[in-house]
This record gives C-alpha cells, sequence and structure tokens, in this order.
C-alpha cells in the first residue's frame, strides 16, 4: 500500500505550520481536496478511513504544498475564492476578497433589499475580482448592479467573473471610479465600495498581501483616505436622495472616515462591526 491520504495531511500541515502559514491543517485539506476533486469534508473522511493516495496526485500535492509555503496565497493557487454564496476566479493582478468583506456587502445587500423600487440599481466602486457586485446581483436579482475597475490587469478578473456568474443583472465597467457611470448620476439605490485604504508607509503584514496583492487595490495615499474621498464625491453623484453608501476601511479608520463624510453633506454616517468586534464598514445616506 502507498502513502495515506492520512499521512499526506500530516505531511503537509507540517510543512505549512513551519513556513507560519496561519491555518496550515485547513489549507492542507484544502490542497487535497482541490488535486484529488473532493471537498474538504470528503477529503477527511478518506483520511479517517485510511484511504491511500495515488503517486501522481502526491507529487501533485506536494508542488502545491511548496507553494503555499512560499506564502503563496491559497486562492492562487486553486484559482478561485468562496465569497458568500458564489465563487470567484482569481489570481495575479486581482485583489484576493477577505471574509471580512463579506460582511460588508451584506449591509449592502439588506439597504437594497429594503429599496421600494422594482428594479432598483446598485454600484460597486473598485470592485475588483467582483465580491461586492456579484453577491448583490445573486442575492437581489431584481436589482441591477455594475462594477466600476479601473485596473485592466483586475478587469480581466472581474469580467470573467461577471460572465460566469451573473450575466444577467451584472455589468462590469472599465474606468476611474471618479467620472464612472454618469448616465445613473441621481438614479442609484446603494453604492459600496472596499477602496485601497493603507496608508503609503504602513506596510501589511501578511506575506500574501504584501507581495501577492496589487498595490493599486492596497494603498490609498498618506493617509489611506486618497480614494475615499473620491468614492464619497462619486456616490453623492450617482445616488438618488435617500440612497445608501457602504465602505469598508481599517479598523482604525472608522472616526476619520465619519468625519470626512459629515464634512462631505452625508446624512446618518454610521459605524459598523464585524464578527471579531473591529470597526470594518461605514454607512452614510445621500
Amino acid at each position: 500500500m502507498g502513502e495515506t491520504v492520512s499521512a499526506a495531511l500530516d505531511r503537509a500541515t507540517g510543512v505549512l505550520a513551519a513556513a507560519g502559514v496561519p491555518s496550515p491543517d485547513v489549507d492542507a485539506e484544502l490542497l487535497l481536496g482541490h488535486v484529488l476533486g473532493l471537498s474538504r469534508g470528503a477529503v477527511q473522511a478518506r483520511a479517517i478511513s485510511g484511504a491511500a493516495i495515488d503517486p501522481e496526485s502526491l507529487v501533485a500535492v506536494t508542488a502545491l504544498v511548496e507553494r503555499r509555503a512560499a506564502r503563496e496565497p491559497l486562492q492562487h493557487i486553486t484559482g478561485h475564492a468562496a465569497f458568500r454564496s458564489i465563487e470567484l476566479a482569481v489570481g495575479p493582478g486581482v485583489f484576493v476578497p477577505r471574509p471580512e468583506t463579506e460582511g460588508v456587502a451584506g449591509i449592502a445587500i439588506e439597504a437594497l433589499r429594503a429599496t421600494a423600487s422594482a428594479q432598483p440599481i446598485a454600484v460597486d466602486l473598485g470592485t475588483g475580482s467582483g465580491a461586492i457586485a456579484l453577491a448583490m446581483a445573486v442575492e437581489v436579482p431584481h436589482a441591477v448592479v455594475h462594477g466600476v475597475e479601473v485596473s485592466p490587469l483586475a478587469f480581466a478578473w472581474t469580467t470573467r467573473n461577471f460572465t460566469a456568474i451573473a450575466p444577467g443583472n451584472a455589468t462590469a465597467v472599465l474606468g476611474d471610479l471618479a467620472d464612472a457611470l454618469p448616465e445613473l448620476d441621481g438614479r442609484v439605490s446603494v453604492v459600496a465600495s472596499n477602496p485601497p485604504y493603507i496608508p503609503a508607509a504602513a506596510i501589511p503584514r501578511d506575506p500574501e498581501v504584501r507581495l501577492f496583492d496589487p498595490e493599486l487595490a492596497l494603498y490609498g495615499g498618506e493617509d489611506g483616505l486618497d480614494v475615499v474621498h473620491q468614492v464619497s464625491a462619486t456616490a453623492r453623484r450617482l445616488l438618488h436622495p435617500g440612497g445608501t453608501l457602504v465602505i469598508e476601511h481599517g479598523e482604525l479608520q472608522a472616526a476619520e472616515i465619519a468625519a470626512l463624510l459629515t464634512a462631505d453633506g452625508w446624512r446618518a454616517v454610521a459605524g459598523h462591526r464585524d464578527l471579531l468586534g473591529r470597526d470594518r464598514a461605514t454607512t452614510a445616506i445621500r
């Protein structure tokens, strides 16, 4: 009998743990599942049952584990990222969506569902992979959603995901968010954005972010708020009176962003915490 799934998992977990990967056991199971075409639960079941892994698959898993040990994002290796109810294609050139953004998308979705319009319009500024836009399009199917992305590299992933996931009610737009979608001025119900908000001098700790996420999606100028100012201005132009703005930001930026939005004339500015209790999003009413 050759190598077992259990032994392969143990070895992969050890290599990833030694490399400082935050969740080595989970990543080992996901990488093995990717090679074998199995869910994480199915991999666990095979490990418990003492099932063997064929030599070709073992070689493939070993190669992927080495890439992950070099801190290449798991999502780049597998080519996809789970986000709420959808699965996004991701890779070099596009920001990998994070779990905390799922909560931000949820706030936008609830605001969109609460609108009285039979066909509300939503816009995601700086959509990247399309995560927030496509979550809105899928979970509020009577809405019309537009995702705006400035990076041609990221936009290749945007269009791929829009075509695959929500071709009927989501449109991808390549262009600068500052002058995007003038034909929708005053007609939009919800504007959402996860803009680049890291200050220029604040280098991310995680190698997966620092080495692999595009700088255009990370850094927002000296104080991190350059693009937030643009989002505020564009959202005020796009939204109808009573429309909702939802912005994701760093956990230490809530007060600054609340002050920025208040100065720009927004009403009912409110902060929202993620599941770990961190200030993660701010909403405001046009």
